[in-house]
Parts: structure tokens; C-alpha cells; sequence
């Protein structure tokens, strides 16, 4: 039986977990620097064996993000992408890698000005797993929520360091996929040290929910891994691929595969 949409997701995380692997879930912008290298840049990404990719459809006011995926968005602009095209590349990628999943990560206006029904349906067909709306609170939720009731695909909440328990274990229970769980207060960016008390509100909250818990936000180096793979089910790295990306432009495939092996290989 082959899986798709948020139990494909749940299902390749934890069977990282069941191995004691792992399970990073990277994340790039589409078309920076453009379609084509972006492909090239999910198959070095592929081969990395990722629990899951997050890939960012361009939108002109990522309020969630810092300086580095800021300055990826405004390249990937510059192609001026469509959504169609993004579940193009989607699609051709899914055809040679269909047990990997990906989340589209993007801003409710997006999805909103596509059409919520257009946006579901066309997303369940290019082999699209899920949707990260960083813009989009659970108590606004109801309508996007309602047209993908029963569809499958994954649904995934960001929690904060500000959130109270009792919402994080109503966001838990309304994501399907993972619970995003934002490391800090801020925007998105490679970090040197990470909060001293994050493993602890970790653990409290991965006792609280019965989805797979992925962390995010500032992780770039193996003691990052090394601290917080005991605590997590997944780990999100972001803004240190991105920055790759910017560095070495469209040839970044060989060290983007090869940083997240360095990660994978933090505790061995």
C-alpha cells in the first residue's frame, strides 16, 4: 500500500525514529535561481535521504522569514513563477522519488487568490503532501481546513515559544503531517547558539501530543543535531541551505547534499 499526504509524512518520520536515524526536513525556495535549478537542487536533496522537504513558493512578503531566505524570495521573483508551475516541478519530481514527501511552504494569500478548492485539488494531483501557512491561525483556519477535510493532505501548524501548552495541544491535534515548533521568537536564520531551554519545552510538549513533533528556526550546526535529536522527531534546516544556494548559485547540488550529510552524521 502506498502512502501520500500527511501519513506519508508521519510515516517516513517515524520510521527514521524507529531506526534511530535523523529525520531532517530540508528547506529551499522554488525557483532560486530558477526552475530548473531547483530541480537539480531536490534530487541532490533527494539523495540525502530526507525524512520530508520543505519547499517555499515565492510570495512578495514572507513576514516569517529573515534576511537570507528575504534575499532568496526576491530571486526567485525575479523568474516571476506561477503556482502552476510550482506543482509542475512537484510533480516531475515526485515521479522519480514518489516515498519522499514534500510541504509547500507559502502564505495564505497565495492560496487564497488560487482558490482554496483549485489549490487542494491541483496539489493532491502533482503528488503535493502538505501545506505550511505560516500566516494562517488555527481560529482562522476553518474554511481551508473544510475544503481539505477527507483529502489527505497534511495540514501543519507553527507553535511558538509564546504559545501556552493548551494551544500547542489544540494546534497538535488540528495538524495532520508534523507540528512545526518554532525554536524562538524571531524570524528564520541560521544561529550559533540556540535557546538553553528549548530541550526542555521540548520535551514538555512532545509528552503532550501524539503527532510527530519537528523543530525549526536557527538550526546549521552538528550540536545543534546533537542537542536537539533526543527531543525532536524531525528537525527543519533552512536558511544554512539557502545560503548555499546563494554562495554557489546554480551548481549548489553537491553541497547541499553534502552539508546535510555532515547533520546526519552529527552522532556518529
Amino acid at each position: 500500500m502506498r502512502f501520500f499526504g500527511a501519513k506519508l509524512i508521519e510515516k517516513r518520520i517515524k520510521s527514521f525514529n524507529k531506526r534511530g536515524k535523523i529525520a531532517l526536513i530540508p528547506y529551499i525556495t522554488a525557483f532560486d535561481p530558477d526552475k530548473s535549478a531547483t530541480f537539480e537542487f531536490l534530487k541532490y536533496i533527494a539523495e540525502a535521504e530526507p525524512a520530508c522537504i520543505e519547499l517555499g513558493f515565492p510570495f512578495s512578503d514572507p513576514v516569517a522569514d529573515g534576511p537570507t531566505i528575504q534575499k532568496a524570495v526576491v530571486r526567485a521573483l525575479k523568474n516571476n513563477p506561477s503556482f502552476e508551475e510550482y506543482l509542475e516541478l512537484v510533480s516531475q519530481f515526485k515521479k522519480s522519488f514518489p516515498d519522499i514527501p514534500i510541504v509547500c511552504m507559502t502564505y495564505y494569500n497565495i492560496i487564497y487568490r488560487y482558490g482554496l478548492e483549485r489549490t487542494i485539488s491541483e496539489a493532491f494531483t502533482s503528488g503535493l503532501d502538505g501545506f505550511i501557512i505560516p500566516d494562517l491561525p488555527m481560529e482562522e483556519a476553518g474554511p481551508w481546513l473544510r475544503v481539505n477535510k477527507g483529502r489527505g493532505l497534511g495540514t501543519i501548524f507553527l507553535a511558538a515559544p509564546t504559545s501556552g501548552l493548551e494551544r500547542i495541544k489544540k494546534m497538535a491535534r488540528l495538524s495532520k503531517g508534523f507540528l512545526y515548533y518554532v525554536s524562538l521568537t524571531g524570524i528564520t536564520g541560521a544561529r550559533d547558539k540556540l535557546p538553553e531551554d528549548l530541550t526542555l519545552r521540548l520535551k514538555n510538549i512532545r509528552s503532550l501530543i501524539k503527532i510527530p513533533l519537528a523543530v525549526g528556526f536557527g538550526i546549521s550546526r552538528q550540536e545543534h543535531v546533537k542537542m536537539l535529536s533526543p527531543y525532536a522527531d524531525a528537525l527543519i534546516v533552512g536558511s544554512a541551505l539557502v545560503s548555499i544556494i546563494e554562495k554557489e548559485g546554480k551548481k549548489a547540488g553537491p553541497a547541499l547534499k553534502e552539508f546535510l550529510l555532515t547533520l546526519k552524521n552529527a552522532n556518529s
